[in-house]
């Protein structure tokens, strides 16, 4: 077996291995919220796959993927989750944006759940595959990793955004797609031949606070790929794509909010 099958093949025992206390971690942080998912058929449920969507609710966004996958995934992921000191910094980043003043008394309240929590992802983040990427600089080290793992038929996750609603931004809960995944998308085919099917997805319901009830949605959109975006210039394919990819997650947030 080559080395690289074999590390994947112990990412997918150190998830398994870790399961069950990711599910009553899951719990804990889903508490309150019903999830309910459309076109779950749509799943891509082997060889290689994106999965991308719209990132409005931070943890929760990730917890609801956790819990409605069917099959192992791959998440690209702040690198600063997995350090102790990074992921306490989000944390209390994340309390003091939604709850203002609250915030730092919630924080001490919570503080022994919130330190198990910590050293619960932040020391078995790395083992499970998680590809750490640096918001503030070249994410090339990331798109190395993420085009290894397409090419060995697994499936990653790349949701778009800072995990918070923008209230003044043109769409509050869709930020601008990057370009990342549909630079795998065209690399992987020009370079080996493999078309890459791109999973939309749309959340809505993440949102809101934790532990307050309420329903999140998540609609799961039939894949696409790249080959009807292909032109003779890089640039123009990945942004034809880009901006399909956008605009369907769009059309799906919004079927989500209507009915």
């Amino acid at each position: 077996m080559t080395e690289p099958r074999r590390k994947m093949e112990d990412f997918e025992r150190a998830f398994n291995r870790l399961e069950p206390r990711i599910q009553r971690w899951l719990k804990l942080l889903l508490l309150g919220k019903k999830v309910e998912i459309r076109g779950a058929e749509n799943f891509v449920r082997e060889g290689p796959n994106i999965l991308i969507g719209n990132h409005c609710g931070a943890f929760k966004d990730v917890a609801v993927l956790l819990r409605i996958r069917p099959r192992m995934i791959y998440f690209t992921a702040n690198k600063e989750i997995f350090s102790k000191d990074g992921l306490d910094r989000l944390i209390q980043k994340h309390l003091r944006r939604h709850l203002k003043e609250l915030g730092p008394m919630l924080n001490s309240l919570v503080g022994p759940l919130k330190r198990r929590l910590i050293d619960f992802v932040s020391g078995n983040i790395a083992k499970v595959g998680t590809i750490p990427v640096a918001l503030e600089s070249s994410k090339r080290e990331a798109m190395r990793f993420c085009e290894d793992y397409l090419r060995k038929g697994r499936a990653i996750i790349t949701l778009q955004g800072r995990g918070r609603v923008h209230p003044d931004a043109p769409h509050p809960y869709i930020n601008p797609f990057r370009r990342g995944a549909a630079v795998l998308a065209y690399v992987l085919y020009k370079e080996e031949g493999i078309v890459v099917p791109v999973t939309p997805l749309a959340f809505f319901g993440t949102h809101k606070l934790w532990v307050t009830p309420g329903t999140i949605r998540v609609s799961v959109g039939a894949p696409m790929n790249i080959l009807p975006y292909m032109s003779g210039d890089f640039d123009e394919t990945v942004e034809r794509f880009r901006r399909a990819l956008e605009e369907r997650v769009k059309a799906l947030f919004l079927e989500l909010i209507r009915t």
